[in-house]
Order: C-alpha cells, then sequence, then structure tokens
C-alpha cells in the first residue's frame, strides 16, 4: 500500500509539473497507456489510496495537493467513479471551494445518496442557504432515494440562517410525514429554527416529544428560553436536565449562567460556579469567560476580576468581557487601565471593545483618552464598524465636543437610527434646540423610523427650556408612532409636563399608562413638590402602596421634601419609620432629607439625633445641620458645626458658606462673617449673589446700613435684586427712608416684575405714615402690571391640611373660625393690647 501511494503521489507531481504542455494534451496518452494496461485489482487498490489522500489532505498547502490528486484521477480514468467524485466533493467542501464543487456535481454522469448530501452540507456550511434548498427540491423531484436525519437537519438550518419561516414550516410537516420528527438531530435543529424565529412555544413542544435527547438539545432549548428573555425557564429546564442521565458539558453550562446573568440571580450562578469545580468539568477558556461575565453583570466586579486574574491563557474575549464588566459597573478608570494593559502585550482589542472603553471615556469625560481610541481605530482599520462610529459620537457628544461628534456622524456613508439617537442625545445634553431639531428633521426626510431613544432625548430638551409647545408636537408624534403606553416615553412626558407647569396633562399621561414602574412614579411625587403641590404628592403615596411597587431612596426624597414644606411632622415621621424598615434610613442623601424635614417642622431636637446617628455624613448632610441651625438662630451652633465639618475632612461647597454666612447675619458676627467670607478662595469657592446678599445682610442688621450700600456698589459682579432686597429689609428696620427708596429703586430697574422690593418699599412708607407714598408705590405696581403672590397659610389638624388666605372665606367651616377670632381680638382687647398700625403690612 505504501508503494502504491508513492506511485499516485509520483504521477500527480509528474502530471502537475509537466512543462509546455496543457492538461487535456497530456490526460489523452496517459489514460490508454495507463487505464487498459493495469490489472483490475490494482486500480481498485489505486482508486482506494486516491481516496485516502483526499481525505487526508497535508496542512500546508492543500488547495494545491487536491488538484494534484483529481489530476491522477482524471488520468488513472477514475473521474467517472462516485466515489472519489464524492471524495472530492468533501474535499471541496473543506476548502470551501464553492464553484468547484458545483461543477463537479454538474459533470457527474451518476449520483449517489452521498453525493446529494454532501453538496447540500456544504452549501449550509457556508451560508448558501437558498441554493441548499434548491438543491434539496432537485434532489427530492429527480431521485428515489429516502432521505437522512443529517440531511434534514443541515435543511433546517438553511431555513434558520435564511429567516425563512414558511419554508421551515413546510419542511417540518415533510419531516412528521417522513417519520424522522424522533430523531435527535433534526429534533435538536427544528428546535434551533423555532428559538430563533421567536416561537419558543413551538419549539417547547419539539422538544418535549423527543424521546432521545443530547446535551445539543439541551442546550439549544435552554439558551432559547434564555434569549427569549425566559430565563427562570432555562433555570428549570438545568435543573430537569440534572435529573437525566445527560451531563451538562460546557455550552450547557454557559448558556444557563448568561440566564443567571439575565435574572441577576447570584446564588443560582455560585451553584452552578460550585458545580464546575465540584465535578471537575473542563475550565476552557470559554466556560471562565461566562463566569466573569455572570459575576460582573450581577455586579459583582471583584469576583469577576479574580477569575480574569487566575486566568493563564486569555484569549481576546477575556479580556473583552472585562473591559464591559468594568465599563457597566462604572468602573471606568479600572477599565482604561486595561485597555491600555492590552496594547502594552501587543494584543489587539477588536470593536466591541473598542466600544466599551469609549463608553468609558464619555462616562467620565475623558477626551484625550477617547482620541486615542479613535487613533488606535483607524490603525486597525476598524473606525467604519457601526458600533465603533456609534460609540465615537457617543463618546465626543459626553466630553462636550460636539463638533468631533458631528465629524464623525457626517463622515458615516450609512447613518442608522443609533447615530441619529446619539447624535440629538449630545445636542440635547448642551440644550441646543435647533441644531437637535434640525436632525431631527433631517431623519424624518431620509425616512428613518424614530425610536423610544429619539423621542426621550427630545422630550429631555424641551424639558429643560420649558418648551410646552414643543413638547406638546412631540407627544402627538409619540401617539402617532404607537409609543405613547411606553414606560420610558410616558415618563419623560410626565417630567416634561411638569416642568412646564401642566400639573393636569401630567396627570392624565400618567393615568392612562398600563404599566407604571417606581421611576414614574417618583416623576410624579418629584413634579408635584416642584410645582408646590405637595399635598397632591402626599395624597399619591397610598395608591403608590396599593400598586405593590416598591419605593425606593428617590421616592422618600421627594415624599420628605412634600412632609417638609407642609411642615407636616406626622406625615415625616411616618415616611422616617418605613425608611428604617426598608433599611435606607442610613443612605446619606435620605439622611440629608430626614435632618432637612425635621429642621422645618420645628423639631430640632430630632434633626440633631438624626445627624448624629448617620454613619456617613456627605457635604449635604453637614450643610444640611448648618443651615437648620442657622435659621433657628443657633448662630454658636452652626458655626461649631462648621469647624467640626473642617476638621472631618468634609470639603465645604457654595451651600456651606451660604449656611455660615446666614448664621453670622442673624447673630450681628460681623467680624466672623467677613473673616469666613474672605477665606472662601481657600477653599476654591467662587462667591455667588448668595454669599454677598448675606453680607448685606450681615451689615444691614448691625445697622451698617452705608457699609452695606459701598460694599454693594464695589461687588466684582452684577448686583442681583436679593442683594437691593437685603439692604431694603435693613433699612425697614432703621427707619431709613432715603436709602430704601435708592434700593428700591435699583432693584426694580433689575427685575421690574420682582413684586417683594415694591411690597418692602411701601411697607416703609406706610411704617412712616406716608400714606401718599405708599398709594404711589401700589399705582406703580399697577401701572406695571406687577401681582404681589397671595399669601397663605396652613395647618394640619386630623391628618388633613388646612389652607388659608387673608380675608378667605372659601373654607367650609369659615364661619366658626371667623367666630373663634373675633372672640379672641374682644378679648386681647379686654387685657389692653393695642395694634401697632405702622408696622402693618398693607399687601396683606
Amino acid at each position: 500500500m505504501r508503494n502504491l501511494f508513492t506511485f499516485c503521489q509520483q504521477q500527480c507531481v509528474r502530471i502537475t509539473t509537466k512543462s509546455g504542455h496543457g492538461f487535456s494534451v497530456l490526460a489523452s496518452p496517459l489514460l490508454q497507456s495507463e487505464t487498459f494496461t493495469l490489472p483490475l485489482q490494482q486500480l481498485q487498490t489505486k482508486r482506494r489510496a486516491l481516496a485516502k489522500l483526499l481525505q487526508s489532505p497535508p496542512s500546508d498547502k492543500p488547495v494545491v495537493h487536491r488538484k494534484r490528486i483529481h489530476a491522477q484521477i482524471v488520468v488513472l480514468g477514475f473521474q467517472y467513479n462516485v466515489f472519489l467524485a464524492n471524495c472530492l466533493l468533501r474535499s471541496f467542501s473543506r476548502s470551501a471551494c464553492i464553484g468547484d464543487a458545483q461543477k463537479l456535481f454538474d459533470k457527474m454522469p451518476e449520483r449517489n445518496f452521498i453525493t446529494w448530501s454532501t453538496l447540500i452540507s456544504m452549501y449550509v456550511q457556508h451560508g448558501c442557504n437558498v441554493e441548499a434548498l434548491q438543491l434539496f427540491s432537485g434532489f427530492r423531484r429527480s431521485s428515489d432515494w429516502g432521505t437522512s436525519e443529517h440531511v434534514l437537519a443541515s435543511i433546517v438550518r438553511a431555513c434558520s440562517q435564511l429567516g425563512g419561516v414558511d419554508q421551515g414550516a413546510q419542511v417540518h410537516s415533510f419531516i412528521v410525514k417522513t417519520g424522522f420528527d424522533q430523531e435527535v438531530y433534526v429534533g435538536t435543529s427544528l428546535i434551533d429554527f423555532y428559538a430563533k424565529y421567536g416561537d419558543i412555544e413551538e419549539a417547547r413542544l419539539v422538544f418535549d416529544a423527543l424521546a432521545v435527547k443530547t446535551a445539543v438539545t439541551w442546550t439549544t432549548i435552554i439558551t432559547g428560553y434564555a434569549k427569549a428573555g425566559k430565563s427562570e425557564v432555562s433555570l428549570q429546564l438545568y435543573y430537569r436536565m440534572r435529573e437525566t442521565v445527560t451531563l451538562p458539558d460546557k455550552y450547557v453550562l454557559s448558556s444557563v449562567l448568561s440566564a443567571c446573568a439575565m435574572l441577576e440571580f447570584g446564588d443560582g450562578g455560585r451553584q452552578i460556579h460550585g458545580y464546575v469545580l465540584r465535578m471537575g468539568v473542563e475550565m476552557d477558556v470559554s466556560v471562565i469567560n461566562v463566569l466573569i461575565d455572570f459575576y460582573v453583570k450581577i455586579g459583582k466586579v471583584q469576583e469577576g476580576q479574580r477569575l480574569f486574574d487566575q486566568m493563564r491563557n486569555k484569549n481576546i474575549i477575556s479580556w473583552t468581557t472585562m473591559i464591559a464588566g468594568y465599563m457597566k459597573n462604572s468602573y471606568d478608570w479600572e477599565a482604561m487601565k486595561l485597555f491600555s494593559e492590552m496594547g502594552r502585550l501587543s494584543l489587539k482589542p477588536d470593536g466591541y471593545a473598542c466600544t466599551s472603553i469609549l463608553n468609558s471615556c464619555g462616562s467620565i469625560e475623558a477626551l484625550e483618552q477617547g482620541k486615542q481610541v479613535h487613533a488606535y481605530t483607524i490603525k486597525v482599520n476598524i473606525e467604519y464598524d457601526d458600533f465603533v462610529k456609534n460609540g465615537l459620537i457617543d463618546m465626543y457628544a459626553k466630553c462636550n465636543s460636539l463638533i468631533d461628534a458631528r465629524r464623525v456622524f457626517d463622515g458615516m456613508t450609512d447613518q442608522s437610527v443609533i447615530s441619529y439617537n446619539a447624535m440629538i442625545e449630545g445636542y440635547s445634553r448642551q440644550e441646543k434646540l435647533s441644531e437637535a431639531l434640525d436632525l431631527f428633521g433631517n431623519m424624518r426626510l431620509r425616512s428613518f423610523k424614530p425610536s423610544l431613544l429619539t423621542f426621550v432625548s427630545l422630550l429631555g430638551i424641551s424639558a429643560a427650556l420649558f418648551a410646552l409647545r414643543l413638547s406638546k408636537q412631540i407627544h402627538g408624534l409619540v401617539t402617532k408612532y404607537g409609543f405613547s403606553l411606553d414606560i420610558f416615553v410616558s415618563s419623560a412626558l410626565v417630567d416634561v409636563y411638569f416642568k412646564c407647569s401642566c400639573v393636569r396633562d401630567a396627570r392624565l399621561v400618567f393615568e392612562e399608562m398600563n404599566a407604571k414602574d417606581i421611576v414614574v412614579w417618583n416623576a410624579m411625587f418629584f413634579g408635584f413638590v416642584q410645582q408646590l403641590e405637595s399635598e397632591e404628592a402626599l395624597k399619591l403615596y397610598p395608591n403608590l402602596q396599593l400598586s405593590r411597587q416598591k419605593p425606593n431612596d428617590f421616592t422618600f426624597a421627594a415624599l420628605l421634601t412634600a412632609a417638609s414644606n407642609l411642615a407636616s411632622l406626622c406625615h415625616g415621621q411616618q415616611f422616617h419609620n418605613q425608611l428604617i424598615k426598608l433599611g435606607l434610613d442610613y443612605d446619606p442623601f435620605i439622611s440629608s432629607c430626614l435632618v432637612d424635614m425635621y429642621a422645618k417642622c420645628g423639631s430640632i431636637k430630632e434633626a440633631c439625633k438624626t445627624f448624629n446617628s448617620t454613619i456617613s455624613k456627605d457635604v449635604v448632610c453637614w450643610n444640611t445641620m448648618i443651615s437648620t441651625y442657622a435659621q433657628h438662630g443657633e448662630a454658636e451652633k452652626a458655626l461649631q458645626m462648621f469647624e467640626r465639618m473642617i476638621k472631618e475632612d468634609i470639603k465645604p461647597n457654595y451651600v456651606t458658606f451660604v449656611g455660615v454666612l446666614s448664621a453670622c447675619s442673624h447673630a450681628g458676627l460681623v467680624e466672623n462673617g467677613l473673616c469666613h467670607f474672605e477665606s472662601m478662595p481657600l477653599f476654591g469657592i467662587e462667591r455667588g449673589t448668595d454669599h454677598y446678599a448675606c453680607i448685606v445682610s450681615l451689615f444691614g442688621r448691625a445697622g451698617k446700613l452705608f457699609e452695606a450700600k459701598e460694599f454693594i456698589e464695589k461687588m466684582p459682579i452684577k448686583p442681583e435684586p436679593v442683594v437691593w432686597r437685603s439692604l431694603l429689609s435693613a433699612c425697614r428696620v432703621a427707619g431709613n427712608i432715603e436709602l430704601a427708596k435708592y434700593a428700591a429703586e435699583m432693584a426694580i430697574s433689575t427685575d421690574p416684575s420682582d413684586s417683594g422690593s415694591y411690597i418692602l418699599l411701601s411697607n416703609i412708607y406706610a411704617s412712616k405714615g406716608l400714606w401718599v407714598d405708599v398709594k404711589r408705590v401700589r399705582e406703580k405696581m399697577e401701572s406695571d402690571g406687577v401681582v404681589k403672590e397671595t399669601g397663605q397659610s396652613w395647618i394640619e389638624l386630623n391628618n388633613e391640611v388646612h389652607m388659608f388666605v387673608a380675608r378667605d372665606r372659601s373654607h367650609r367651616e369659615s364661619d366658626k373660625i371667623f367666630l373663634v377670632l373675633d372672640n379672641l381680638i374682644q378679648q386681647i382687647k379686654g387685657v389692653g393690647y393695642s395694634p401697632n398700625r405702622k408696622t402693618l403690612l398693607i399687601s396683606d
């Protein structure tokens, strides 16, 4: 046999290296000399040797080797031999020479079942699915042979790759008709077909009907359920598989771990990890990659990092999975370090890794690093990858480099909805309304259908600019495109209507929603609070409890603010109790809200107790306590709190000094106040209008009116009306009419629509009995169209808030209230009380 191999190989070399003659010239004499002189037994032996050579091609130059063998087949007259022709077809398939295989098939005078099945499998393997289906139809028409499970499995796979639903259904019918529906290979292919088509229930019917199931069958159905969003069923099937004799392989384990990640089922994933270690399942790189992916998706980044660090052989997927995990968990600097390490190790990050790192660069506004990644994508020629291009637009937009983002966008030859969304979101973030709308108009002209993110971005920019008319137009388009009931769009609509002061429209959108998550509820609570409808926020909370949605820290932040606005200690305490039950009371943000609520409800003791019990105090929590003491006249305690804050290395901010200066102002501590004011640049804080207003108030309360006036005139920024009003209030206390008149004129010239300055000046005139001047100020208010906001007071009684306005008789028990009031007035007059009419605020 070894001599025959040598003979065949020598003949191949002689034929292919012969110079000066074509193949057809050599073939005829060689055929005559070899075919009719060799004995039949020797020809059969040569045929087997050639077949063996075709089945075991060398690793180097397989195409050249196959051509030599093909030539020898022709020379020996075996070109019409079906067995060798089938071997050649398989050889063509391995080398992806589809055209050569088709030519050989067409020239074959005789074909058997293996011929047809080999070519069909080759077409499917190389993605020629239409040709595979056509060949299968030709096979059924032109031959009497039956089919096999392997051919049918290939045809079903072709339907899956082609997305041919009707063809797949027809093939399924043929499979049932021919009795192959119980073949495990065919059944597994059908399960895969239906799962990819999205009909997971039909896939389950095929699965349950199979008497025999392999590990591949289990993997297919488990993966199908996971991709269909039914990961809990995937886990149930995995546990059911464990009860059979079929052991889970690495593919099954990978699918189940992906299901656990989607469900954020940490315990289940850890159990599978333990099973892998306990059963000694081969921990190849793919299983470890899926484990890393599982841990980072459930937020256990350190566990994923530990597995990554322990890997001896990491592939590109390992690095990409870890980088993506860092990015998704906001470990952006760690992601960038890992990306840089890939470069140092001469590894080449792919498009997915670059997209992840671009996202991290955008999140931390690392523009320079983002540009370096952009340069790398150009260097390795992946800048035209759709994901990379969209990632570049998003990165540049988040880094406030809209010119670069637009340059990338305009350089794209095939923009998609994702590209438009990234660019529109960039414009929305910087409140560039006209550019965003122009791009949206261009998007519609090019017949791109807007997505959810398109409308959410547009609603975000219209909310930021309080553009009610635009918001309603977008709402109309949302309804037109069928997104009106989507939870994300509805949340954005609720937010924009509240910000545009359309409380009724916001409520209508909310009530029309079929499904509401906690984000929508929070939007309603914050909207009511922002519009000073705090009582409505409190009334809405029982509905949230009935909905079985679990409130979070944002929910209670809004509700505590509502209780603060109403000074409703009862509601505040109830929310505090629920926070303790839910374990949210230790959150620094919530602690700040609790301190603020107790302070505004007048319960300083509880505010202090809450502050002291907070384990982790951020700057907001400290600011709240300082402001609380300042507002309640406890200046010394406010300053002591500030000193404690500095000693604990908490850096003060803008609001901190507003509280400190306000405390100094209320206590008349001029020197201390000026000292703190001068120290602000040392902490890197730029002085603002609020700080200047506090210093003016500080001088005014100390009776230093002219120092206050001089201070205002030397301000490095233009004084806002609040600064002049601070001086005006001080003039009212001191009774300085001339300076009050000057301060009022300056405040009114800065903001003619502000009623506060008119009222303060009017009251100063009234306190001096200058009624003519009072009348003149009131007439000027009316001529300028300035309207004072009506003052209100309220009281909570028996869990109901009662609101009152001066001389208002709309309350249902107003007669009884005024009767009691008249009685009280008579009693205080009886003890000698005489009202000071000079201090009456006539605007009330």
